[in-house]
Order: C-alpha cells, then structure tokens, then sequence
C-alpha cells in the first residue's frame, strides 16, 4: 500500500510505502523539503516520530530524506539525497 501525507507521528509523513504484515519487504518513509538539507529531512522523520507510528510493518524501515533547490535555473536544478535504514 502506498499513501500520500500519511497521518504518522507527530504529522504528516509525505510517502509511505507500508508491505503487508508476512512481508519481507521495509516499510519506506520519504520526506521531500526545499530549502532546507537532505539531513534536515532525516531529522524530521526521526522528531516526528514516524518510524515509531509504523511499527508491525516489514521487518526494517527505510528512511529517505530529499532535499531540492527550486530555485536554480533551468536544468541545472540539483538534489540531495540521504537514506537510512533502520533495523527492528
């Protein structure tokens, strides 16, 4: 299943990807920001506590922090990216 502005923690993780209870697969939680850093993502994730919202889900949670400058010009646009996974 796959949800967008997903009520979690304390707010509103923007994607979640939750696989069903027997599978294998990680819960996948991804935070998009601009003007801000890919840690700073990761950093609300892990203050509003959405990996704690989502246990029972997958055996791990996958972290994905996305950060864009949309204000550079044209195709110079650039991102940053962190991804941490985190064991149960």
């Amino acid at each position: 299943m796959q949800w967008e502005e997903l009520p979690c923690g304390e707010g509103d993780a923007d994607i979640v990807y939750l696989p069903k209870h027997d599978s294998e697969w990680p819960v996948l939680v991804i935070e998009l920001k601009w003007k801000d850093s890919a840690e700073g993502t990761i950093s609300q994730i892990l203050d509003r506590k959405y990996p704690e919202s989502l246990e029972g889900f997958g055996s791990e949670i996958v972290l994905v922090g996305i950060n864009y400058d949309k204000d550079a010009p044209g195709r110079d646009k650039k991102h940053s990216c962190k991804i941490i996974r985190m064991e149960k």
